[in-house]
């Protein structure tokens, strides 16, 4: 079926402790089928020249942050079709009945939000080292009392010294660990923006018989009084032809 390149993120970013947690049900429409894949709710949708899948990125998600959804599209027809993330559109359906659109979150948006975090990390580390470099200036120095008996009675005598050995020792460990924090941030970073460029959706072209997918991140649902679901639409379209997917979220079992 021609080579598979869905690229679905396995990890999940940690969230702060009393988050509520949420899981997504799908409701299949005309030429859809749910499906159940690794224990995880799926949807499928099928029309002439198009297969679409999408399934929960994460087990569940965090009531209040950006759902994300694995997503995989096949092209059945025998010509190329183009897929541009500027087709993809999210509409939340509130209480009242009115609709809200909710913003699809670009690569090239995720990829500068994750340099502003690497900046603010490297801020954060130049204080530490900075911290470090200082505290290792003065590890040279040395203090000391110490006590004097004598016939003309009891005398505390203050001592201080410089060793530059030690100096040189707590300097050259200070250096280490910062050339270690800086390499660790960097390195982090690094890989955090080819995640990004792996897992992230972006526009492309399908060839014949070719699968093609990724990441799909929009801005959370506004969330209601905690009983009843948020329901939002995931519109995608792929050539000619559009497939839609209606979703409810909610607070997942035992929360």
């Amino acid at each position: 079926m021609g080579k598979l390149r869905v690229a679905v993120a396995l990890a999940a970013t940690l969230s702060v402790c009393g988050c509520v947690a949420e899981t997504a049900q799908f409701q299949p429409g005309s030429g859809q089928q749910a499906l159940v894949r690794d224990g995880q709710p799926a949807i499928v949708s099928q029309k002439a020249k198009s297969l679409i899948i999408v399934q929960p990125a994460l087990p569940e998600f965090q009531m209040g942050q950006r759902p994300a959804y694995a997503v995989g599209i096949y092209n059945l027809s025998g010509a190329p079709i183009n897929f541009a993330l500027a087709n993809v559109h999210v509409t939340q359906t509130l209480p009242d009945g009115t609709s809200k659109p909710l913003k699809v979150i670009t690569y090239e948006q995720l990829v500068k939000e994750e340099k502003g975090r690497q900046v603010a990390a490297a801020i954060l580390v130049g204080l530490a080292a900075g911290a470090n470099a200082y505290s290792a200036s003065q590890a040279g120095y040395y203090h000391s009392n110490s006590t004097i008996y004598s016939p003309y009675g009891v005398a505390t005598v203050h001592t201080t010294g410089y060793s530059p050995a030690a100096a040189a020792i707590a300097q050259t460990n200070a250096s280490i660990e910062n050339g270690a924090m800086i390499g660790n941030t960097i390195e982090q970073g690094r890989r955090n923006l080819a995640t990004l460029q792996q897992t992230a959706i972006k526009d492309d072209t399908l060839l014949p018989g070719e699968w093609y997918g990724g990441r799909l991140q929009f801005e959370p649902p506004v969330q209601g009084n905690g009983k009843v679901p948020e329901k939002y639409r995931i519109t995608i379209a792929i050539g000619d032809e559009v497939h839609s997917f209606d979703v409810l979220q909610g607070k997942a079992a035992g929360t």
